[in-house]
């Protein structure tokens, strides 16, 4: 299937097309068939003799009902434009193709009707058309005169119609799903049914889905799917489809302009930098204005950056990607004031003196479809999940100037900047105070931010540094101790004459040499500190093990205390380090062995 919108002046005889190529009635309700005027969206579609379907979405085409107009052309990609040929261009056919041309729509046929009634008329009818349509995607489009009252054209409409259908491009079943509501209702026995166009993702029985709209957000699970009026279990794009909804939303609380997504695959926001594309100039709209998007039509604020680009900011949060289309409208006005194209889902902050015009000239280099290594760049560091959900392309190649790590992706210099921040941030508190731990874990995420704790050991190991215990410092022997430096270093050299002659507290404090100071010896890897105040070097634990190695098995508490040449303040101490190693083994009270590993 693919399914088109029609488009054009009130009373030119859109809903009487529909009803002539489908043989359904598109105004479903008693007061447009009583007044012959379509106020709402109606819904038709039939079978080409090459055997595809096509679903038309009828619109209203008076200038009071716009924004239904505007929520049955948003979610489709083609068009069947409607001129009658006995009246010609109208000031609705302007409006229709203002709003054409801001939705960015390419595909369609101009249908020229009540040709019956304008004899030899019809060639000036339509060079006025192409003319008017010259600045829009419908410039080439095949045109097509047709009088639904005795059938002339319809075959060759239909043929049209079905060359059309397979020009357009090939839907993605695969991709996010993204449903903008038309209507909601109730079925006995059944319960809540939306309606939507499917315009790319893959909808199924069963299936968990996140409904986002005026009043909320819920989870809701596809309890059935229908389609053309006939149940399937599962349905492609491009399709109209009926979703029976299991939820604790009921259908009053579901409104036209609400959305079903594909869980946590979107950016849901309010605030979006965006390119006018055609209408007034920013700087010339009203701070209020309607945001026309899919079915929805959101209030918003808009901050000019320049003729060009703006900042526009929703009074409710929708799921938005680069590249959609937005109509704006004056608030109460009956006309298009602007199409534009969003550049930026994420935008920056603007709080600075010439932070505005700083914007623009950003703005003005950027693609709407986006660029892997502009927000990248931007960013410093950034998820391909993220890039993804915004809706950037040509993320199946890592763009030159980005490191990847697993599913994240890094800006060179970024990275580079982070690792010299925190290489200079160690030494200068080394500097500072030789005897810190280092630098805490939380400063340093604090000082590198965006990367957070995801990218900390990769830049660590890029500064050349090293962490644990919860600090970073510089590795090991690379650091002075300051003051405390001339006290470790004849410790040092006492230890290496006599390693088991701990020094007793008086020693420590003539060296100068405190807990704090200890500690950080102990961490540069320069002494090792045992229970009871007990100072030994690294090594020691070792040189034990040779000697008690030496001993018969197993050895008592003394013979381990004279075999070593110390005092029980220290054998004791060290006795026990070792059995935590398990390079010992108490056997009881008085007695050890060496562990069989060890042997």
């Amino acid at each position: 299937m693919f399914v088109l919108a029609t488009a054009g002046h009130v009373d030119h005889g859109k809903s009487t097309l529909v009803r002539a190529l489908t043989g359904m009635e598109p105004d479903r309700w008693a007061e447009e068939r009583r007044r012959g005027l379509t106020i709402d969206l109606g819904f038709a579609w039939t079978t080409l003799e090459s055997g595809r379907d096509v679903a038309f979405v009828d619109v209203p085409g008076h200038e009071r009902f716009l924004g239904n107009m505007l929520a049955g052309l948003g979610p489709v990609s083609a068009v069947c434009f409607v001129v009658a040929a006995d009246e010609g261009w109208q000031a609705q056919s302007s409006d229709h193709r203002d709003a054409i041309a801001a939705l960015g729509i390419s595909s369609g046929i101009v249908v020229l009707t009540r040709s019956d009634r304008a004899p030899g008329g019809v060639d000036e009818v339509l060079a006025r058309v192409r003319a008017e349509l010259a600045g829009t995607g419908l410039r080439d489009a095949p045109a097509v005169t047709v009088s639904a009252v005795t059938g002339a054209g319809l075959e060759e409409l239909r043929g049209a119609l079905d060359r059309l259908g397979s020009s357009l491009p090939e839907p993605d079943p695969t991709a996010r799903l993204r449903l903008w509501i038309d209507r909601s209702f109730t079925i006995s026995g059944a319960g809540t049914v939306v309606t939507g166009t499917l315009t790319a993702g893959t909808l199924a029985e069963g299936q968990r889905l996140r409904l986002l709209g005026q009043d909320g957000e819920h989870t809701v699970s596809v309890r059935a799917l229908h389609s053309r009026n006939r149940a399937v279990e599962s349905l492609g794009p491009t399709s109209r489809v009926a979703v029976n909804l299991r939820s604790g939303a009921s259908a009053g609380a579901i409104h036209r302009g609400d959305v079903l997504l594909t869980e946590d695959s979107w950016p849901v926001v309010d605030t979006v930098d965006i390119r006018r594309t055609m209408g007034a100039a920013f700087p010339d709209a009203p701070g209020q204005l309607v945001v026309h998007i899919g079915t929805a039509a959101v209030p918003g604020r808009i901050r000019p950056f320049d003729g060009d680009h703006a900042r526009l900011t929703l009074d409710r949060r929708i799921p938005l990607e680069l590249g959609d289309r937005l109509v704006l409208r004056a608030s109460g006005s009956r006309s298009v004031l602007a199409g534009a194209q969003i550049l930026d889902v994420d935008p920056p902050l603007l709080g600075r003196r010439g932070d505005s015009s700083r914007r623009a000239r950003a703005l003005a280099d950027m693609r709407p479809e986006g660029d892997a290594l502009t927000e990248v760049a931007r960013r410093g560091v950034v998820s391909v999940q993220e890039l993804r959900r915004m809706g950037v392309a040509g993320l199946d190649r890592m763009p030159g100037g980005v490191l990847a790590f697993g599913d994240t992706w890094v800006h060179e210099s970024a990275f580079a900047d982070w690792t010299r921040r925190l290489r200079a941030a160690v030494e200068q508190l080394s500097e500072r105070d030789p005897l810190a731990a280092g630098l805490s874990l939380g400063a340093a995420r604090d000082l590198i931010k965006p990367a957070g704790g995801a990218l900390l050991d990769s830049v660590v190991q890029a500064a050349g540094l090293e962490h644990g215990s919860g600090f970073i410092h510089l590795p090991g022997g690379r650091q002075g101790l300051g003051a405390a430096e001339a006290g470790v270093r004849e410790l040092e050299s006492r230890l290496a004459a006599t390693p088991f002659a701990a020094p007793e507290a008086h020693d420590l404090t003539a060296l100068g040499l405190g807990a704090r100071e200890l500690a950080a010896a102990e961490r540069s890897g320069r002494l090792l500190r045992l229970g009871d105040g007990v100072v030994l070097l690294p090594k020691a634990p070792a040189l034990a093990m040779r000697e008690l190695a030496a001993l018969p098995q197993p050895f008592t508490t003394s013979e381990a205390r004279k075999a070593l040449g110390t005092t029980r303040r220290v054998a004791i101490p060290l006795l026990e380090y070792l059995d935590g190693r398990g390079w010992t083994r108490r056997l009881d009270a008085g007695r050890r062995t060496i562990a069989r590993s060890r042997l």
